[in-house]
């Protein structure tokens, strides 16, 4: 379980094929607190370590990542050289600073816009119409692994919707967020909540 609060921004240092893709990935963080058999959010995605290195704050961690993962998430992030959200997944006692996060991508989305707006950075992303009654403004959705608040919707005539996002400074120096441009794909993930009505109007329908 995670909050979609990013620790750190990782690299993908190494890539390999086995079956399932073998990553290495770098980040900035203590490998004595890297479990074997821990759960990380990669840009949303939750995988689980299997290896892990180096020392405090130069730390790289393998993820086995399935096909059936690398087909459900945004097909650049497995390249070597890629820039990841990186959150490891909460413990007891740690702060829920954004919300409940899964792990588990919804769809992908595209980004629209991507401009400065005051002192921010202004997102426009579309989200296929199987999400679109499932995002709501105001309400929590994860973007690329990273907790974020819908500020307006707009329902477009396919049944899909574009949802608007304000992205502080901080935020977009400490993710991959402010590198954002019009064209590229993220990693969508609804508010549990909103999962478990998803599934309740599948039930009823």
């Amino acid at each position: 379980m995670f909050t979609g609060i990013v620790t750190a921004i990782g690299t993908i240092t190494q890539a390999e094929e086995r079956g399932d893709l073998r990553l290495r990935i770098a980040a900035p963080l203590d490998p004595a607190r890297i479990d074997i058999g821990a759960s990380i959010a990669c840009s949303g995605v939750c995988l689980t370590v299997v290896d892990r290195g180096g020392a405090k704050g130069d730390a790289w961690f393998d993820v086995d990542v399935s096909g059936e993962t690398t087909s459900c998430t945004v097909a650049a992030m497995w390249n070597e050289g890629a820039k990841l959200n990186i959150e490891p997944s909460l413990r007891m006692g740690d702060e829920l600073g954004g919300h409940i996060v899964t792990g588990h991508v919804d769809a992908v989305g595209e980004v629209t816009r991507a401009e400065e707006e005051g002192d921010s950075w202004r997102v426009d992303v579309r989200a296929p119409k199987e999400l679109a009654p499932f995002i709501a403004p105001k309400g929590s959705i994860t973007v690329q692994g990273v907790s974020l608040t819908v500020n307006e919707i707009r329902d477009e005539d396919d049944g899909s919707c574009t949802f608007m996002l304000n992205i502080i400074p901080h935020t977009g120096e400490v993710t991959t967020l402010g590198a954002l441009k019009a064209g590229d794909q993220v990693n969508l993930e609804i508010d549990v909540l909103a999962r478990y009505l998803k599934r309740m109007q599948a039930l009823a329908s």
